[in-house]
């Protein structure tokens, strides 16, 4: 739940006709149809968290079937993923105008544990790109549905 301390690994996911990310004025990944995935790394997540979090999103039922019920994955229709890295995920706002991220992962830890997400996903068959992790990045995306869901692991 939002403006809660959040103690899991969390993830908003959308599904994008297309989205890429920049960084220092750069492209760092685009991807042409698939998802695009916010990833923020709580303090108390492991490999367990990171393992789950990539079978989940690689087996996620949010592409249409030919009735157009949420009925395929990612995998079903060929698709990739962007995957971002977005520490504020993991923010408190149940105090103050100050949102706090004392539940975030550690940077060095939270690095780890996104590309273990990423290895995860490629070992599963989808095709990943990413940002930069830690830095300050620009996402342009095409929100398809609009499809956006919020996994908690």
């Amino acid at each position: 739940m939002f403006g809660m301390i959040c103690s899991s690994m969390r993830a908003v996911v959308q599904r994008v006709a297309e989205a890429r990310v920049f960084g220092d004025g750069q492209a760092l990944g685009e991807v042409s149809g698939g998802l695009c995935v916010l990833l923020g790394v709580a303090a108390a997540d492991g490999e367990d968290e990171a393992v789950r979090i990539a079978g989940k999103l690689a087996r996620l039922r949010i592409f249409p079937d030919e009735d157009g019920r949420f009925d395929r994955s990612v995998l079903d229709v060929n698709g990739s993923v962007l995957l971002v890295s977005q520490f504020t995920l993991i923010a408190d706002t149940a105090k103050g105008n100050r949102p706090s991220f004392s539940e975030a992962a550690r940077p060095e830890e939270a690095e780890r544990l996104y590309e273990r997400v990423a290895a995860e996903l490629r070992g599963l068959g989808v095709p990943v790109e990413t940002g930069r992790f830690g830095a300050h990045m620009r996402v342009e995306l095409a929100n398809d549905g609009p499809v956006t869901i919020v996994l908690d692991v």
